[in-house]
């Protein structure tokens, strides 16, 4: 919070894939974990979590998260509505809305090189082969916003990695999953109040 009372806005973007063809695939991991965020917002914001920002691209919803009666920052869910190789651009439109610079961006989304059940944050860094990261990347000229990745692990065998991150999750990932998503919005939520340091010393295990 800045001198003059104004409350810093975070953008916090799930990525994944619009529709119910994707819902369930591991791609879409960020989808899940901002509609948990917008659960920990209250029944409105999740009512709301469905209607589209002006920019019609992006469903949106504003909040505030943190322990109740604990005012914390302000808080903008973004998921957007178009497939992940073209994500940078609604966000960017959202950002430029809120007014908030890539140092106060969230990106949620799914990685490869760490097993399931597993993640890290980490501020900045390359795409490492996510369209969704290249594609926000590309659309803001810059990396250094923050990330939560959630490990999904690489694919068996010689299956291609495309198949596989637009796969269901196996029957026991399925029943592992929830708490994989409980702990991602712990991060991010960590990551809002208390800072990087403190939320990779307590998620980067």
């Amino acid at each position: 919070m800045s001198d003059s009372g104004h409350v810093a806005v975070w953008l916090v973007v799930g990525l994944g894939n619009p529709g119910p063809t994707y819902a369930g695939h591991r791609h879409n991991v960020g989808y899940l974990v901002t509609d948990e965020l917008a659960r920990r917002m209250g029944s409105a914001a999740r009512e709301r979590f469905g209607r589209a920002h002006k920019s019609g691209r992006a469903d949106v919803v504003e909040g505030r998260l943190g322990v109740p009666g604990n005012l914390g920052p302000r808080v903008v869910l973004v998921r957007p509505r178009c497939f992940m190789n073209e994500v940078g651009g609604p966000t960017k439109a959202v950002a430029a809305f809120y007014q908030v610079p890539p140092a106060r961006i969230v990106a949620i989304h799914d990685e490869l090189d760490l097993p399931f059940d597993t993640m890290r944050v980490k501020l900045g860094g390359g795409d490492n082969g996510h369209n969704g990261l290249r594609s926000m990347r590309s659309s803001f000229g810059t990396g250094d916003f923050f990330r939560v990745r959630c490990g999904i692990g690489r694919p068996p065998g010689r299956q291609d990695v495309a198949d596989f991150v637009l796969s269901p999750y196996s029957s026991t990932e399925r029943k592992d999953l929830p708490f994989q998503v409980d702990k991602a919005a712990d991060a991010v939520e960590s990551l809002l109040l208390t800072g990087l340091e403190k939320t990779q010393q307590q998620f980067n295990s």
